[in-house]
This record gives C-alpha cells, structure tokens and sequence, in this order.
C-alpha cells in the first residue's frame, strides 16, 4: 500500500513493562522500509479522539531507548475509555484522524478490552475501505487475557513482573510478621487480578518449601468471610501466626463500588476493600492467638513499580512489541501477536498470532487444576509454570543524582489536521 505512517496507543491500566513493547513496536516500525512515521497518541483512543499525536522521530534516541526501562504508562499515557456501539460519532472521528494523518498501521498495546478496541478499529476501517493493518499488543498483570486452555497466550507481560512483586513482598512479609506476631498475628495483603487469581497465586512463589503459614483466596474459588476465619484459626492454632493474600474481589458485602468506563469495578476507588473487610470481620471472631490483623493494600504499587521488574518479563514485553511491528510490515492485521511456551523442560518461547476477534474481551482463569485440594494455596504445577517467568534476578535500574531515571519523552503533538472534537464520552 505504499509508504504509510504507523500510531501507537495504550490502553488500558500501567503494567511495569508496557514500554518495553512500546519500545519494541517503535524500533520495529523505524526498521521497517515502507513505515514513514511513527507517532503515538497521548493517553490511548483518546488521543486519537481529540488527534493528540507525537512523532517519535522528534524524540531523543537515547530518551527512547531507556523505554525499556522505564514501567507504567507516564511516557506516552494510556486511558479507559470505550468505544460503545452507541457512539458512531467517535468511530467517524477515528476514521477521520486516522485518514487525514495517513495512517496505514495500527498498534494498540493492552488487555481484553484494548483487544476489543483494537478489532473494532480495524473492522471499521476494513467497511470504510480505509487500508490499515491492526496489530494487538498484549499487556496485562492480571494475566486473564486469552482461554483457559492458555493456548491463546501462554502469559500476558507484566505479569512476571507482577509476580516477581509479590514473590519479593511475602518474603519481607513473613520476616515483618514473624517478627511482630506476639501483638499481631495475622497480616492481610490484598493482591490485584479482578476475577481471576493469578497475582494471588503468585505470593506462594516467596514460599515453594510451603514453610510460612501462608494462605491465599483465590478469585476462582468463591471462598465466604466465615470459611476464612475458620481456616485463619486453624493455622494460627498450628503456628501462632498468619499470613493471608486476598484477592481484590474477596465478597466482603457491599464494597461501595466505583466502576471504570467499561464497567470494571475499579476497586482502589471504591469505598471498602476486601482488605479491610477481611480484617474487619477477623478482629470482630475470636482469634486463636495472641494479638490482632491488619491489613495492607499495595494497589497500583503491583503495576507501576520498576525496582521489581522481571527481567525475563521485559525482554519478552520488548520482543512481543518488536513481533507485532514485524507482523505489520508483512502486512498481517487483525491480529494480536502472542507469546507461547515450548514444550519440554527447559523455559523457552516463541511468538505468534491469534486473530483480534478471537481474544477480544476474552477472560481467562487459574486452572482449577492448580488449585491445592485445601483450596487456600497453590499446586507444584503452578509453581512450575510461574516460576520461570519472574528470573534469577532483578530487571537493571538506572539512577541520576540517586534517583531512579526514566525516559523523558517531550511528546510535543504535531499539527492538528481535523475539526475540534469532544467524545461521547466526556460530553
């Protein structure tokens, strides 16, 4: 088709490896001949919405390369809003800004809903014989993008990063808790993951050995506050001590919900945690030990942070981003690119493709193969499968004046081409 330009979004929540694919599908794109110019849009379909876009070539190199290296979404900005099917103003609009700033490649970086977002695009502009190549980029710590046959996608990245997060923080938690459980005997951590209990089941990554008094509630197991104290007083009468991991979904009761622009619960927003409901309903029972429970919420510490980062998880992030720039070039749209495990015993993988509509707003869940018969913890074959996703060591930090250092994008927009817009959305 010609000599195009390429736009880049994010959608979606941070995760602390999504500029890695950020920086894959921009290198990728800059090696690619027919690709003219790489721009980004500020904060995701909304950029393109109100036709805020930058040109990566107008940016430091060097500034670029630290993308890798730098978690969340602060570069570039990513956003949650949704293209409904009751807004044909803003599939115009995007057609419109799409077209007039010659754009022949679309990537967007992002969970199921930005899967979502990715085919309708890519549908609509195939009706509108508009020439334009979609490519997902897959990113999400919950790790609940594809099926549960996990043959959509083997893990989403971020979530090995995620992973590696709570693997860290349940080692230091038990040696808090061990520490102070004469006065405190049962510590509460709530881990992220909506309806699907991968990052929970991640905090047993601190403990293979099954040598702390740890206890996890998975998302997939339905679990009520009363079988939770039964089985808190059951290991605080074994070890006077306990640790527990919830997952954010926990029913508590009426949680006063805030939902996002899909209808997601965002439930750092609303106004009772499952935390604090678990600690609540705990110190409200006779504990079997001395002292009482407390909470903590780590919330979006889980997906911004960089001092965690898997190192195994920013590579595969940069290199999924660089596969989907090269899946572009050749032409193949519609598609999300995707990473999956080769069989056998040594941890290798490949990357390949799945069509849009497949994973569009698909939801994936932890095997129920992997859940322990006491339904509180893990199985080894969950342990086998994440442990090699969080690496040996820590992702390299870059620090100036002893600070940690990003990459500073100046994301200066070039010139607007289309009408003033408002979005549906923010009308």
């Amino acid at each position: 088709m010609g000599a195009k330009n390429a736009l880049i979004c994010l959608g979606g929540g941070p995760s602390p490896v999504i500029n890695a694919s950020l920086q894959g599908v921009i290198e990728g794109c800059f090696a690619a001949g027919d690709i003219a110019h790489v721009y980004c849009a500020r904060h995701g379909i909304e950029g393109v919405l109100l036709e805020q876009l930058t040109d990566m070539a107008r940016e430091d190199p060097a500034e670029l390369r630290r993308l890798r290296d730098t978690p969340a979404s602060g570069a570039i900005g990513t956003c949650r809003y949704k293209l409904g099917e009751d807004r044909a103003e803003d599939f115009e609009r995007i057609l419109q800004v799409l077209a007039a700033h010659d754009v022949g490649y679309f990537f967007y970086i992002g969970g199921n809903d930005s899967m979502d977002t990715a085919d309708k695009v890519s549908r609509l502009a195939r009706r509108a014989g508009l020439e334009l190549v979609a490519v997902g980029v897959p990113k999400t710590i919950d790790n609940d993008l594809g099926d549960d046959s996990g043959t959509i996608i083997d893990h989403t990245p971020g979530y090995g990063s995620a992973a590696r997060y709570w693997a860290d923080l349940i080692a230091e938690v038990n040696e808090e808790n061990r520490g102070i459980c004469v006065s405190e005997c049962v510590t509460v951590y709530q881990a992220m993951g909506r309806d699907a209990g991968f990052i929970t089941a991640a905090s047993r990554l601190a403990d293979p050995e099954r040598e702390m008094p740890l206890q996890l509630y998975l998302a997939e197991c339905g679990h009520s506050l009363e079988f939770l104290a039964e089985q808190v007083n059951r290991q605080l009468q074994q070890s006077g001590r306990c640790i527990v991991v919830v997952g954010e979904g926990f029913d508590v009761g009426d949680i006063g919900a805030a939902v996002d622009g899909f209808g997601h619960i965002e439930y750092g927003a609303s106004r009772l945690s499952a935390c604090q409901g678990v600690v609540n309903y705990l110190n409200s029972v006779h504990l079997k030990a001395r002292g009482y429970a407390n909470c903590q919420v780590p919330g979006v510490l889980q997906r911004c942070t960089a001092v965690h980062r898997s190192p195994v998880d920013v590579e595969e992030a940069y290199q999924v981003g660089l596969h989907a720039a090269r899946l572009a070039a050749r032409g193949e749209g519609g598609v999300m690119a995707t990473i999956l495990r080769e069989p056998g015993a040594a941890y290798r993988v490949r990357y390949g493709q799945v069509a849009l509509q497949t994973v569009a707003n698909s939801v994936r869940h932890l095997p129920q193969s992997w859940i322990a018969e006491n339904r509180v913890d893990v199985t080894d074959d969950f342990i086998r499968y994440a442990q090699p996703l969080i690496g040996e060591e820590l992702a390299p930090l870059h620090f100036e004046n002893g600070r940690l250092r990003f990459a500073r994008l100046e994301g200066r927009c070039i010139p607007q081409k289309c009408p003033p817009y408002v979005p549906v959305g923010m009308r």
